[in-house]
């Protein structure tokens, strides 16, 4: 009977302290929205800091921020909540039941595991501490250090085996002061004292005081998801209808374009002309005057436009003159309520969620620095970024941007090295491009066929050989060939009907054996099954008395000349567009009706000068490597 008696007691005590060892998180409230808040007392930075969550204080001010991922409450009515709130939340920390009791040295590569840990003496982080969840996600740290709180510098608090940042909370009867270069995990609370964040210190987590000062210098911090937090979305979309096949388009105003510019969409204006585009590299269709088409997508445009113009705002970010510099933005609808510089970088976080989509309203002209940069992370998406812009935009030479630009009443102008995965829009404005790349993202509903390419190549019977190839095709009826003289005029010279309008690539050819003398200009009128048409990019191929041709062109792996006369001697050069000869060699006694083969297949994709000098004398012409 003894012996059954100590087992019995044996397992209730090993009960009772698993449970105990159960940390509870506490009720946060409205201060969890905070990422810096104290109930009394200022809160103030200097240098740039990337802060995501409210900033604010109940009594007191907040000075020297810039631009915030959140909303700033100094002495307002979710001040006073949040007031409320964390000392709620610091009453259920300082009454938990502490289950360890650790050296007032935290860190030096200690593993702690879930519970509630209690130092009773001044306490330090120094080094990493880990914090290993055992793959339990809710598994819930506490710490309750009685006294004041440091970190060394370069310190670091890391997450193991499914532990979150939510689920860490530190309660500290005393000053907070965090060396530089601290990573820190957790909620702060800090009782009666301030908290000091110092430069290049990192916080997952909030820093919360009952009373004290908060202060940062040059950090990151940022609210922790998870825990129950909401999943951000952003807002709705727009209805991009017919305009999400255009990426370059003005409702009025020219749209030109001067250099190398590659566009994947639609180009064109519904008042005025479209020049300065080579069909060649357009992958979409260029309307050099209004048409149907254009009419459209101006119409829709407005309707983009008049949804982003009314949607309410989240986030006002309050400095536009200080865009930029490293600013981290969350799925919210930002307002910057004047004219925006735009420098060196803004991060898109999306959190994990691939569909969260991102407004920033614009009311001002927007202009950005040189080699500025849209970086998405988290699995952010072009397609599910907006910027409408009551003004001109001017993206400044080589930078990345991302997101469709929605101009209301300015001109657009994209310069030298830009890339823009999305779309360039504006509503009444010029449109210039000058040697950029625009890719419209995904969402042009109107394509029955997705293209692969679309090649000519000369044959030794002198006629043209046109392939083509399609990824995918849904109600594809034919393929009507058409040609041009002059690039602008085209006329029927064949038909090709379609495939098995399966998600299958499929290959095309048409041989035509009826040419023109000079440049002739080709391009594919795929006619749906109801009528609807939509036309390939334009490839060109030149019949002239030239002593040799050169194709295919565009080319992949190689390129070939082919000698139409004999050549006592040829050299044969390959330049790239700095100007550096990637290849050279000499040929003699070169037979009429011989070829030469030029290997391309380990140069990067782009545009190349083929040079040949011969005793009939020198030409050039650009080759495009694909």
């Amino acid at each position: 009977m003894k012996k059954m008696l100590l087992k019995i007691i044996s397992v209730v005590t090993f009960f009772a302290v698993s449970i105990s060892t159960q940390a509870q998180a506490p009720t946060l409230g409205t201060s969890a929205n905070f990422v810096l808040f104290t109930t009394v007392g200022a809160v103030t930075n200097s240098g740039i800091s990337q802060l995501t969550g409210n900033v604010g204080t109940n009594s007191g001010s907040s000075t020297g921020f810039g631009n915030v991922n959140g909303v700033m409450h100094d002495n307002d009515g979710a001040s006073g909540q949040a007031a409320i709130d964390v000392l709620l939340a610091y009453n259920q920390l300082n009454n938990s039941i502490p289950n360890f009791f650790p050296a007032p040295l935290l860190g030096n590569g200690d593993t702690l595991v879930a519970g509630n840990y209690k130092t009773t003496a001044v306490t330090s982080l120094i080094g990493t501490l880990y914090l290993n969840a055992k793959g339990d996600a809710n598994a819930v740290f506490i710490f309750q250090v009685q006294a004041a709180f440091s970190t060394g510098t370069g310190a670091k608090v890391k997450l193991l085996n499914g532990a979150q940042a939510c689920n860490v909370f530190w309660k500290i009867e005393g000053a907070v002061n965090m060396a530089s270069l601290t990573s820190f995990k957790g909620t702060i609370i800090a009782h009666n004292a301030a908290i000091n964040m110092s430069t290049s210190d990192t916080l997952e987590g909030r820093a919360l005081s009952i009373a004290g000062a908060v202060t940062t210098n040059g950090v990151m911090a940022y609210t922790p998801i998870g825990c129950g937090s909401p999943r951000l979305t952003g807002p709705a979309a727009p209805a991009m209808n017919t305009t999400a096949c255009y990426a370059v388009f003005s409702g009025n105003g020219s749209v030109t374009n001067s250099g190398t510019t590659h566009v994947t969409g639609d180009v064109g204006t519904n008042v005025g002309l479209t020049t300065g585009f080579d069909a060649l590299l357009v992958n979409g269709t260029i309307h050099p005057i209004p048409d149907v088409s254009t009419a459209a997508c101006a119409a829709e445009l407005l309707n983009v436009y008049n949804y982003l113009n009314v949607l309410p705002f989240d986030i006002e970010l309050l400095y536009p003159a200080q865009f930029g510099n490293n600013l981290v933005l969350t799925p919210h609808t930002y307002l910057m309520n004047a004219a925006t510089a735009f420098t060196d970088t803004v991060y898109l976080n999306a959190q994990g969620n691939v569909d969260a989509v991102f407004v920033i309203l614009i009311n001002g002209a927007l202009t950005t620095s040189t080699f500025s940069k849209v970086i998405l992370t988290n699995g952010a998406q072009a397609k599910n970024v907006f910027w409408k812009v009551e003004g001109a935009v001017n993206i400044n030479d080589y930078s990345v941007f991302a997101g469709t630009i929605v101009c209301n009443n300015g001109a657009i102008n994209l310069s030298t090295g830009d890339s823009i995965n999305g779309r360039a829009f504006t509503t009444n404005g010029t449109l210039r491009t000058k040697d950029v790349v625009v890719t419209m993202t995904e969402g042009c509903k109107s394509l029955p066929v997705t293209w692969l390419s679309f090649t000519a190549e000369k044959t030794k019977q002198s006629s043209v050989l046109l392939k083509w190839s399609t990824a995918s095709e849904a109600n594809n009826d034919r393929f009507e060939i058409e040609r041009s003289g002059d690039g602008t005029n085209f006329t029927m010279v064949g038909t090709v009907a379609a495939g098995s309008n399966a998600s299958l690539v499929q290959n095309y050819s048409f041989n035509n054996t009826k040419t023109l003398n000079g440049t002739s200009f080709y391009r594919l009128k795929q006619v749906d099954r109801n009528g609807t048409i939509k036309y390939s990019a334009i490839v060109k191929i030149s019949f002239s008395g030239a002593v040799y041709s050169v194709f295919p062109n565009p080319a992949t792996n190689k390129t070939t000349i082919q000698v139409r006369s004999l050549l006592n001697k040829v050299s044969v050069s390959l330049v790239n567009n700095s100007g550096m000869i990637v290849y050279r060699s000499t040929y003699v006694n070169v037979a009429a009706g011989s070829t030469i083969d030029i290997p391309l297949q380990n140069l990067p994709k782009g545009i190349y000068l083929l040079k040949l000098d011969s005793e009939t004398g020198r030409s050039s012409e650009k080759i495009i490597l694909q």
